[in-house]
Formats: structure tokens, sequence, C-alpha cells
């Protein structure tokens, strides 16, 4: 993910693990680790509100999967990117956690979601946040509660259609999962 250092104003493309450790958490586990923060309560929830005040980054992307609930009690997945396929960024929050154990230091991240758009919300009521490029100063930047940065993106840039199930392993980690599938079981794929 991009991360900015707000004393030297540098910004850096880091590897962190999934999975957001608070810093002041005491578990020498690293206790619960959320993937998600709901953008509706990542200001005031303790686990997320320093982070989120401090240490927001973006998560560069170029597209994401969401599974549909069936009526038949399956999941079918679906993959959600741009209509032009461009890359785009999703809004995160990461923290520096010292495991008591080891005395080593471990940066988590995870990841805002917004309720869904007009378009994902045929087949999932939330999704990531996703920023406009134009917000990326402003969210990477010191300002301590961009709040009105915490929406939904709009569906008319972007596109969604099924995919197959081997998305649920990750042993198939090829160009192939994002291949169109048959969308008999479920919506409609694009807007």
């Amino acid at each position: 993910m991009i991360r900015e250092n707000h004393e030297t104003a540098q910004r850096s493309l880091d590897l962190l693990r999934w999975g957001l450790i608070p810093h002041g958490c005491e578990d020498p586990g690293g206790g619960r680790k959320p993937i998600n923060a709901k953008a509706e309560t990542v200001a005031r929830l303790p686990t997320f509100r320093d982070a989120y005040g401090r240490r927001r980054c973006v998560v560069p992307v170029d597209g994401f999967f969401e599974w549909h609930a069936t009526r038949e009690g399956g999941r079918r997945p679906y993959a959600v990117a741009m209509r032009d396929g461009s890359p785009f960024a999703i809004g995160g929050l990461w923290e520096n956690w010292k495991s008591p154990r080891t005395g080593q230091w471990v940066r988590t991240f995870c990841i805002i979601t917004t309720p869904a758009n007009v378009m994902v919300s045929r087949i999932h009521d939330r999704m990531p946040l996703i920023l406009a490029p134009a917000d990326l100063e402003r969210w990477l930047g010191a300002e301590k509660n961009p709040a009105d940065l915490l929406r939904s993106y709009p569906s008319a840039d972007m596109r969604m259609w099924p995919i197959s199930t081997r998305v649920n392993s990750p042993d198939n980690d090829d160009a192939s999962i994002l291949e169109p599938a048959g969308a008999e079981a479920g919506p409609s794929p694009d807007p």
C-alpha cells in the first residue's frame, strides 16, 4: 500500500499484513485482526480511531471480488472493476504493533467499507471505499478527519460480472479467474 510519513512528507509503497492490529493491543497474539472498518464508525471506534486520524493508506488495485448470496444458499462470486480497466485506490488504515513475545514490529492494515453503490447493491450491501484521484492527496495527508471522503463511489465508471467459483481457492492465482461465468445464478452484472 501507499503510505505517507507526515513528518517528512515522503510517500512509500510497502507490503503490510492484512488484518489490523491496533497499536495498543496487549494480546500477545495480536488479538482480533479486522480486515474491514465501516466508514460510518471508523472515526469513533477505539480499534480504528487513532489509525483513521493519523495513519491512512491507499491500497492500489485493479478490481475486487464480492459474493452474492443465492436463493439456494450458496454464494456466487463477482468481479468489480473500473469500466475502462484502469487501476484505482481503496482507502485503508495501517498500524504498527510491537509483539510482546518477539519484540518485533508488525505493520498491519485494513480497508474501509462504505454502503454499496447502486450497481454493487444488487449483490451486496457493502463495498470498499474507492477514492477518486482528486481525493488522494487529502486522504494521505495530515487532516485528522476527512469525513466527506467516506462515501460510496458512483456506479457510472464501474462494471461488474459473475466469475467462476475457482476464485474461492488461493491455489487458483491466475488471470482465468476473471473470465466471465454464466449469470444464471445471480443478478445482471452491468448497470
